[in-house]
């Protein structure tokens, strides 16, 4: 019975990362795009190389305790032991500085591994015609409870100003751009996330922050948040329509006149009248 125990435990690790490691690579049948979705980013790449060698990284650890645990269930079998009690022994101190030192390590190798991601989606973020400045924002969005309030900047291209333009859980981008994103919440932690960008930021009130990204496939994707924010949480959610820059260029337009229709322009009596 001892040995049925352990080599059901050895099974565990072993099957669990290979089903893992195929879905990781499948681009067919079931395990197709399981851990991610389609990425349709010219930067999803590098997110998607980080997971898979951590993945790959844990994996290995994974099986090697695994192992381990299977070793000193078959060696110290009840049935080898002759009814013998067990000796005691005092815990090692090398070996507890070795299993201190290897995790420690591996988190530092981790850190120095991913700075290029963190980089790329964190920090370099893409720079306007001349230069010297950061390329404006595309669009702002603001996540409350539950929905994601979105604005563009009017004619004169800049935001905050009385002519921007305003949307509710439909967000439009140019394929083929670099997009640059303003994000924050109104009331409670959020996370915008879009997963077929590869873009996940947490918005926390009274802070604006920026996620950039660059779409290569036209096309319908989902906007979610990946923060529970409340009990509406779960229906937090909009679509980001990926089209052609001539099609935005004209969503925009048709936009603009439909507010423009909407406003209301109160009519001053003369004093004729």
């Amino acid at each position: 019975m001892g040995r049925f125990w352990s080599l059901l435990f050895l099974s565990v690790p072993i099957l669990g990362v290979a089903v893992f490691a195929y879905a990781a690579v499948s681009e067919t049948g079931l395990m197709a795009n399981h851990w991610f979705p389609e990425d349709i980013s010219e930067h999803g790449h590098v997110i998607d190389k980080l997971f898979l060698f951590i993945l790959a990284l844990t994996g290995i650890i994974f099986v090697g305790t695994g192992l381990v645990l299977f070793v000193f269930l078959w060696k110290y079998d009840a049935d080898k032991t002759n009814g013998q009690p067990v000796a005691f022994v005092h815990g090692s101190h090398v070996l507890e500085v070795v299993w201190s030192i290897l995790p420690a390590a591996t988190l530092f190798f981790i850190a120095i591994y991913q700075m290029d991601a963190w980089a790329t989606a964190k920090m370099r973020r893409p720079m306007a015609a001349d230069g010297k400045t950061h390329k404006p924002p595309t669009a702002e969005v603001t996540g409350r409870q539950f929905e994601w309030r979105i604005r563009y900047p009017g004619p004169d291209g800049v935001l905050g100003n009385r002519d921007d333009l305003f949307t509710v859980n439909d967000l439009h981008i140019p394929v083929d751009e670099e997009i640059v994103l303003s994000v924050k919440s109104e009331d409670v932690l959020h996370s915008f996330f879009l997963p077929n960008l590869r873009v996940k930021q947490d918005v926390v009130p009274g802070m604006q922050q920026y996620v950039w990204f660059k779409p290569l496939r036209e096309g319908y994707y989902d906007i979610v948040c990946a923060e529970l924010c409340g009990w509406g949480h779960y229906k937090m959610k909009g679509r980001v329509t990926v089209e052609s820059a001539s099609k935005f260029k004209s969503w925009l337009t048709q936009l603009e006149s439909e507010q423009n229709q909407a406003a209301y322009e109160p009519v001053v009596a003369s004093e004729e009248e």
